[in-house]
């Protein structure tokens, strides 16, 4: 079978009215789904934007009739799970049900906001383990008192809910957490084109829970100005190791910056409108074994994108 196609919403880079509109535009080109990224900052300020991640759901559910999922909102510091579980219900309901909760563990650029200590990998996978609990306690509809090892809720009730409870996909990077995913979560999210990560989710979860996968491109017509876009607004994704979930703010990110060439995104990043290259770049992620793919495109040129893919890209994927 072949995966579903999706577009992957950045709310770093676009503002609200551009995510509603790429949100119509993606539905008209014939994508299936919707991620939606959920930050309190930009990767760096020359994406400039950060538009809060539940009024966008919102106000996108009454624009196109698109599935959305997060991709990934961290239910652990910044927002307690007991409130991420009343928004999360109500996007379901505003979707007629076509919501999917994606969480992870988070970065410290987002989460160290109020002020808590950033706990190390293995107290989030813990905090992120607990908050899927509570959340999954306030979707039963009951009045619900926890006191755990990292939340409280006291008589806690939701009272908006949808016909079923939420779908809860979980991310993972490195085996605990792949570990943790396969054991609580109703399906698994990546940024990893990796067939042994999905053949080892699947073995460890069981059948019946679905995987997503999502990557960029930079569309253009000009191949060198798409990789200046890719280059500029998103040289972070070249940045290795964990400095992505242990930087605090845009500007250390940024500090960055030289040590990702114009050179080394060229070589990881489609970037202009081969045809063959956005062709090969979908194929590896379906051959990975995915059953929901999401491209996200970078830069401004976004109605050249979703016309290319309408006309050239996804006809050939699902050929």
């Amino acid at each position: 079978m072949s995966p579903r196609i999706g577009y992957f919403l950045s709310c770093e880079e676009y503002s609200p009215a551009q995510l509603i509109e790429q949100a119509k535009l993606a539905e008209r080109a014939g994508f299936e789904a919707l991620w939606i990224s959920d930050h309190f900052h930009p990767w760096n300020d020359a994406q400039g934007q950060s538009a809060y991640v539940w009024g966008m759901i919102g106000a996108i559910s009454q624009a196109c009739s698109l599935p959305i999922t997060t991709a990934v909102t961290c239910p652990i510091l910044r927002q307690h799970p007991a409130i991420v579980a009343q928004a999360a219900a109500t996007s379901k309901v505003l979707t007629n049900g076509r919501f999917t909760l994606g969480v992870g563990t988070g970065e410290a650029l987002n989460e160290h906001v109020l002020g808590q200590r950033w706990p190390n990998a293995d107290v989030r996978l813990s905090m992120l383990e607990e908050a899927v609990d509570v959340m999954r306690q306030l979707w039963s509809g009951e009045s619900v008192t926890h006191h755990g090892e990292h939340y409280t809720v006291e008589d806690a009730r939701i009272y908006t809910l949808p016909d079923e409870p939420v779908k809860v996909y979980v991310s993972a990077f490195g085996p605990k957490a792949l570990d943790l995913a396969a054991r609580i979560g109703d399906g698994y999210c990546s940024t990893m084109p990796e067939a042994d990560i999905v053949k080892t989710f699947r073995e460890k979860a069981g059948p019946g829970k679905p995987t997503q996968v999502g990557y960029k491109v930079s569309y253009s017509d000009d191949a060198e100005k798409a990789l200046e876009y890719a280059h500029k607004l998103w040289f972070n994704s070249g940045i290795p190791g964990e400095a992505s979930q242990v930087l605090y703010s845009p500007k250390h990110f940024e500090q960055l910056a030289p040590l990702v060439t114009k050179e080394s995104i060229a070589e990881s990043t489609v970037h202009g409108r081969d045809v063959e290259k956005h062709v090969q770049e979908f194929q590896k992620h379906a051959d990975a074994g995915y059953d929901e793919i999401f491209v996200a495109d970078m830069g401004p040129e976004y109605e050249g994108f979703f016309s290319f893919y309408e006309k050239e890209i996804l006809p050939r994927v699902r050929g």
